[in-house]
């Protein structure tokens, strides 16, 4: 069975390039573009891993990941922010959550972030 993703992202444009790029690396992926979707999908189903955008509308990523992490049943889900914001303040704050990693995503390519994907997964 292939590893489950959730992409959670608003910029249509870049949801499809990872999504595409993620399943012909052989994943299982399922996006939505906001915040209270995403907690809903969380909810319903176990992912192995939740690729998450911060600039998101209705909750943002970072209520998001808060709203993962307290929930007993959801807190072991691994989360990866994939953001353009770079701030020090906020990658502290994201990891001080729980995050399992944090992608700067004008940083990458995206082959390179299948390639950290595959590392972030492969993590107990």
């Amino acid at each position: 069975m292939a590893n489950q993703i959730l992409l959670v992202e608003d910029d249509i444009f870049i949801l499809e390039l990872y999504q595409r790029e993620l399943v012909k690396s052989g994943f299982e992926v399922q996006t939505c573009s906001d915040g209270n979707t995403a907690l809903k999908l969380v909810e319903e189903k176990d992912y192995d891993l939740v690729m998450l955008d911060i600039m998101i509308p209705e909750k943002d990523g970072i209520a998001v990941l808060t709203s993962i992490k307290q929930n007993p049943k959801k807190k072991d889900t691994k989360v990866l922010m994939l953001t353009n914001l770079g701030q020090e303040d906020i990658i502290k704050k994201t990891h001080d959550l729980g995050a399992a990693g944090y992608l700067i995503k004008a940083d990458y390519n995206p082959y390179q972030v299948i390639e950290e994907v595959k590392k972030y997964i492969a993590k107990p």
